[in-house]
């Protein structure tokens, strides 16, 4: 009889063993946030990794100029001597220099960058945005892990299309509330998407040059549909909010005064 049972009891046991193996494993919360993150990661390094032919061209370009000037310093000369030897070397490139004013949720500001123009062979044109200081333009204080595993793997030289850095800006922007929020701080309005959008994306765009200025393939498109500088309505501009209370601003012309003198207002 004693026999009989243990036998039971020991396919008892076995059956167990069979319906837990079965069975799916659990996994704690923290390994399914670990996942998240790394598909976060993967997801810019796929955003980043999708270099086009133009784009590598001009990155070669600016760093074979870069390495030839040992003193560089990240400066508005710098980017006027980069354009003046990107132009040397057949590009048609200027410094874009973007102002916007205050909106809901957006401070006003001021910032710039290098604009390329690059025409094909059937007429059209391909716009790309180069900044020479892109990662910082990111940097948090007491970033989590995740952002700054997203920041360092940002280019510190970045050269794409406004649709790569727009869904870079989407990215590290939420990542950015979200790390701050983790840590908690406050997010300030300069880490919003509205405001870093309106860096490279904003309509009130004037480019240095006398002649070509880099949007000749939207001038055409720009006036049919009202746009100002050459820019088409696709591109994205902040909301647009009357102030209730005046003689708070200030912001505007300390932004132009840091600007002028090299300084990120953000």
């Amino acid at each position: 009889m004693g026999s009989l049972e243990e036998e039971r009891l020991v396919q008892m046991v076995h059956d167990f063993i069979e319906s837990e193996s079965s069975t799916p494993p659990m996994f704690p919360a923290s390994s399914n946030c670990l996942s998240i993150n790394q598909a976060k990661c993967f997801t810019l390094q796929e955003i980043l990794g999708r270099v086009t032919e133009a784009e590598t061209r001009v990155l070669e370009t600016l760093l074979k100029h870069m390495r030839s000037k040992n003193d560089a310093e990240k400066t508005t000369s710098l980017k006027m001597w980069l354009v003046e030897r990107l132009k040397m070397d057949g590009f048609i490139a200027s410094i874009c220099r973007t102002s916007w004013v205050t909106s809901l949720g957006c401070p006003a500001g001021a910032y710039e960058y290098i604009g390329i123009t690059l025409k094909d062979e059937n007429g059209g044109s391909t716009r790309l945005i180069v900044d020479i200081d892109f990662r910082s333009q990111f940097e948090l204080a007491r970033p989590t892990s995740l952002y700054k595993e997203l920041t360092d793997t940002l280019p510190s030289f970045f050269v794409g299309s406004e649709d790569k850095l727009n869904k870079i800006i989407s990215m590290l922007c939420s990542a950015a509330r979200q790390s701050l929020t983790e840590r908690g701080l406050h997010v300030p309005p300069w880490r919003t998407s509205s405001y870093m959008q309106s860096k490279w994306l904003s309509r009130c765009c004037d480019a240095t040059n006398d002649s070509t200025i880099g949007y000749s393939s939207r001038e055409d498109s720009g006036a049919e549909n009202g746009s100002r500088h050459g820019y088409g309505s696709s591109l994205w501009t902040p909301p647009m909010v009357k102030p209730k209370i005046r003689g708070l601003g200030g912001g505007s012309s300390l932004s132009s005064q840091l600007s002028s003198v090299g300084i990120n207002c953000c």
